[in-house]
């Protein structure tokens, strides 16, 4: 187990090297976006500017993220700091509805009075960011498989050089043809692109602060698992959530049948593995109910429990 932990230990510390680099590359590219998109005249490339806002946010918060994460929980915080990845998502999202709300309106105006782009700048510019985009997919792309963080940054740079391709494509048509609409079409494209990816964002930050039921979770099967196990009569206030990110909890009351504690013991047992193996709900707390015991009053509902533990199971994470 110490082996396996460091290797864990050391894949991760791989992975923060490689972001930090590909953040410090990504917001140079978007300085020189910035500055190249204003002395070509170019809308497109600031927003391909603003896709590297997004990729550059992105890859911060995932950093951030994992280092709050590492944080131990506290009398405090029991759960730790693991939802400030979400609140920093819900910030993330909101503002880049607003930049592509931006990108929308420049291009409206842009439609009205095309304005000229010099297309031989706004190429060399977009160039450079291709080929730093092209360096992030490389760095991330062997140790995108043991994290959501980095999966989810890959992705963002992934579709940022799907912008940049974009942007070259419009900068070639303007010098061939001289047709500058294409700028503003472009920039359009490149504002959905942001406002779709924000929009999910925010959704699924929200979703996660209300403790909605995960998506991949459906309800109905994890009830008919709970009430397959062999022993468990009836099963009542299920209540399935996410923490954050890649964690996801339940807690629920199962009706038993009367029996030892070991039987019991056994039942909660095969929950939580089932949870996790079918399901990936790592973090269980189950109550345990008997309809009735010979040493409970008659009608009444009795907690079984095991002589030094409380009646709430908790699995750690």
């Amino acid at each position: 187990m110490r082996q396996q932990a460091g290797q864990h230990g050391h894949g991760n510390g791989t992975a923060r090297r490689r972001m930090k680099i590909i953040v410090v590359i990504i917001f140079a590219i978007m300085v020189a976006e910035i500055i190249g998109g204003l002395l070509s005249n170019s809308l497109a490339l600031l927003g391909d500017a603003g896709h590297m806002l997004v990729d550059g946010l992105a890859l911060s918060l995932s950093l951030f993220a994992m280092t709050m994460a590492a944080r131990p929980a506290t009398a405090s915080k029991t759960y730790g700091y693991h939802r400030v990845e979400i609140m920093a998502a819900l910030a993330n999202g909101t503002l880049l509805i607003l930049v592509a709300a931006y990108i929308f309106y420049e291009a409206y105006q842009r439609f009205l009075d095309p304005p000229l782009v010099r297309a031989p700048l706004m190429l060399v510019v977009a160039g450079i960011g291709l080929t730093a985009n092209l360096i992030g997919i490389f760095l991330l792309k062997g140790v995108s498989h043991g994290s959501l963080n980095i999966k989810a940054a890959f992705w963002h740079i992934l579709g940022d050089t799907i912008s940049s391709v974009g942007v070259i494509i419009g900068g070639i048509v303007i010098w061939t043809t001289g047709w500058a609409t294409i700028d503003p079409i472009i920039a359009i494209l490149i504002g959905c692109i942001i406002l779709w990816g924000a929009v999910r964002l925010v959704r699924e930050a929200t979703d996660i602060l209300l403790e909605a039921v995960p998506k991949h979770v459906p309800m109905d099967q994890v009830i008919g698992m709970l009430r397959a196990v062999a022993g468990v009569d009836e099963v009542h206030d299920v209540h399935i959530w996410t923490i954050t990110s890649g964690i996801h909890a339940m807690s629920a009351h199962l009706i038993i049948e009367d029996q030892s504690v070991s039987g019991s013991a056994e039942i909660v047992d095969k929950v939580n593995r089932a949870l996790n193996q079918q399901f990936n709900i790592t973090h269980s707390t189950l109550q345990l109910e008997c309809e009735k015991c010979d040493s409970c009053p008659e009608g009444t509902i009795c907690n079984i429990t095991r002589p030094e533990e409380p009646a709430v199971r908790l699995e750690q994470i």
